[in-house]
Order: structure tokens, then C-alpha cells, then sequence
């Protein structure tokens, strides 16, 4: 779309936390997303991804599921590679709230091969929830702390080592 547009969807996201937790603010925020989504092309990736995290932010992940999904499909990656890396974060989150989180796992392992950007421990930390609730808690604990450790004042070497060691397989002396 235009930069009008991002800049009154961008507004709108500002705004959020002034639409209080009750059912019908929620909604009321899903429908001035909807206005919004309502001037784009009807064809556009940006309106289910849009749609999709007002759904996910008003705590209905199993309607995201289908419309970050329908993004995909249409071609987000081509509008916006940004967007797409936040759909494929905010999907494998929602995934795990409903139950799927090995999916959200195929997902995200993908996502730490990608090109490097600011989302890289958000990737990281999604991924963590998704491999504890597989009950994969050692391998969540080494990418969290391996996410947390380059913003640590001190420690970062250690941290990253430790958080290395949780997951390689001990080598014993003389083995």
C-alpha cells in the first residue's frame, strides 16, 4: 500500500492499549483494523496479515492461524520481507497456543537460517516456548540464553558457552 497507509495502521498499533480488555473494545479494535483493511486491494497479503495479528493481540489465535496463513499464500514475502519473517514469529506463537507447537518448531528452525535482522531473538524466544511446550526445555534454555547473552553487560562469552553446552553432547576425557 502507500505510506499514508502504514502511517494510519502504525497509528492504529500505537493506540492499542487505549482499547481496553473488554470483549466488545476488542472487537471494536478488530473492526477499525477491518476499516483499514477494507482500502486495500482485495487481493492484497497486507489485510489477512493485518487482520491476523488483531486477531492474535485480542487473544484469538486460532483465527490468526488461518489468516496469517492466507498472507502467506498471497504473497507476503513479495510486499514485505519484514512482515513475512513477523508473520511466520507470530504464527508459530499462535500455533503453540493451540496446540501445534511442533509446527511453530518447523517454522522457526527455518528462521535461524534467514538473513539476520532485529527479529533474530524474537525467533529465538518464540522457538524456546515452542520447544518447551514439546517438553524440550534443555534446548529452549540453550536459545534463550544464547539470545540473551551478546545484551549482557558482562558474562556474554560464558553465557553463550553454557548455553552451547546444554545442548552438545558431553565429551568425556580420553573418549
Amino acid at each position: 500500500m502507500n505510506q499514508d497507509w502504514e502511517d494510519r495502521v502504525t497509528a492504529l498499533w500505537d493506540r492499542f492499549d487505549e482499547y481496553a480488555e473488554t470483549a466488545e473494545d476488542e472487537a471494536r479494535f478488530r473492526a477499525d483494523v477491518d476499516a483499514l483493511v477494507a482500502e486495500l486491494p482485495e487481493d492484497s497479503p497486507l489485510g489477512p496479515f493485518e487482520q491476523a495479528c488483531a486477531f492474535d493481540s485480542t487473544g484469538h489465535p486460532d483465527q490468526a492461524v488461518r489468516l496469517y496463513r492466507e498472507a502467506l499464500a498471497r504473497g507476503l514475502a513479495d510486499v514485505s520481507p519484514y512482515k513475512t519473517r513477523r508473520t511466520k514469529i507470530q504464527l508459530a506463537s499462535s500455533l503453540r497456543n493451540i496446540g501445534q507447537a511442533e509446527e511453530g518448531v518447523k517454522l522457526l528452525e527455518a528462521e535461524l537460517d534467514a538473513p539476520s535482522d532485529e527479529l533474530d531473538d524474537a525467533v529465538r524466544a518464540c522457538l524456546a516456548l515452542c520447544l518447551s511446550s514439546l517438553g524440550r526445555d534443555r534446548e529452549a534454555l540453550s536459545l534463550a540464553l544464547g539470545a540473551l547473552a551478546p545484551h549482557l553487560p558482562r558474562y556474554q562469552r560464558s553465557m553463550a558457552n553454557y548455553a552451547r553446552l546444554l545442548v552438545e553432547p558431553e565429551v568425556r576425557p580420553g573418549a
